[in-house]
């Protein structure tokens, strides 16, 4: 029922997580994300041979452009538990995870389109060569730049964090035509995007 702002998933609610998140169903929802996406580019007026190079376009990375469902199926989907940042981290150091169906048709689409690509994840400096592999590994290649939180960022919400990174790319004269993530925290905040795109994901919340 779309409900935000959990520490940690019911453990009544977990058979039904896990029965959704690796469900077709999922599949599906994130193909009707991905079509709404390509609807918006019929309001837009860039094309490669009118770009200035200033149009952009911003992904999340977890659950967005990688999937960690291979590692909260593998947990039990953490019913009634939080999350140990540091296992999970180490996960991420093993650059296993898949991409999200659909995702890389659409990252590739976006990137042909001449729109500069801006990953703007809420995972750690240090995580900056596994991501990257990961990325390559996963079929992701060409953004224009990586945004991981450093020491400055570590005690910042995620929505401010990603709010500040948004800001700054304005600042420097380029036009955010959509901001596409799974979690409510990647559109918060101003400067607003032209517009925002939700995934689904029934596992987490990140403020």
């Amino acid at each position: 029922h779309n409900i935000r702002k959990f520490d940690v998933v019911p453990q009544e609610c977990v058979s039904h997580i896990k029965d959704y998140m690796t469900s077709s169903q999922y599949k599906d929802d994130v193909a009707r994300t991905v079509d709404e996406v390509i609807l918006h580019f019929g309001s837009m007026c860039c094309s490669k041979s009118k770009c200035d190079g200033m149009d952009a376009w911003i992904f999340d990375i977890d659950d967005t452009l990688l999937s960690t469902i291979p590692y909260h199926k593998k947990n039990g989907f953490f019913g009634g538990e939080k999350l140990n940042s540091t296992k999970f981290e180490d996960w991420i150091q093993k650059k296993k995870a898949p991409a999200v169906p659909h995702m890389k048709k659409l990252y590739h689409d976006i990137r042909e389109r001449g729109i500069k690509i801006f990953l703007i994840s809420s995972r750690k400096e240090y995580l900056r060569s596994a991501t990257v592999d990961n990325l390559i590994q996963a079929g992701y290649y060409g953004w224009s730049n990586l945004m991981l939180r450093g020491l400055e960022d570590q005690q910042k919400e995620v929505k401010q964090y990603k709010s500040e990174k948004r800001k700054w790319l304005m600042s420097l004269g380029y036009r955010v035509w959509g901001v596409m993530g799974d979690q409510w925290s990647s559109f918060a905040g101003c400067p607003l995007p032209r517009r925002t795109f939700k995934l689904p994901n029934s596992i987490y919340y990140v403020a």
